[in-house]
């Protein structure tokens, strides 16, 4: 994988912003996917507290816990439309 995430910072709304090692830079909206019935795993970032911890670990957006984004959606998706809307 030549790119990986190098920041995130959470954002209101269970959102985050991620810029990638190639410069790519947008947002992860994930405000439907943990408020859904269907968020299975997801459901624990409902809490903003635990959402807001998310971090960077070899690359990839992580949550204590070992909760993490696949990375290569997330940079495709924002690489052509700037947003990954995870449902």
């Amino acid at each position: 994988m030549p790119w990986h995430a190098v920041e995130v910072t959470a954002l209101p709304d269970y959102r985050l912003r991620v810029r990638f090692n190639d410069g790519v830079t947008g947002i992860v909206d994930m405000s439907r996917l943990v408020r859904s019935p269907e968020a299975g795993v997801f459901a624990r970032l409902a809490d903003p507290e635990t959402f807001a911890r998310a971090f960077i670990l070899h690359g990839v957006v992580t949550w204590p816990g070992g909760l993490d984004l696949a990375p290569d959606a997330m940079h495709d998706a924002i690489a052509e439309r700037g947003e990954w809307v995870l449902r």
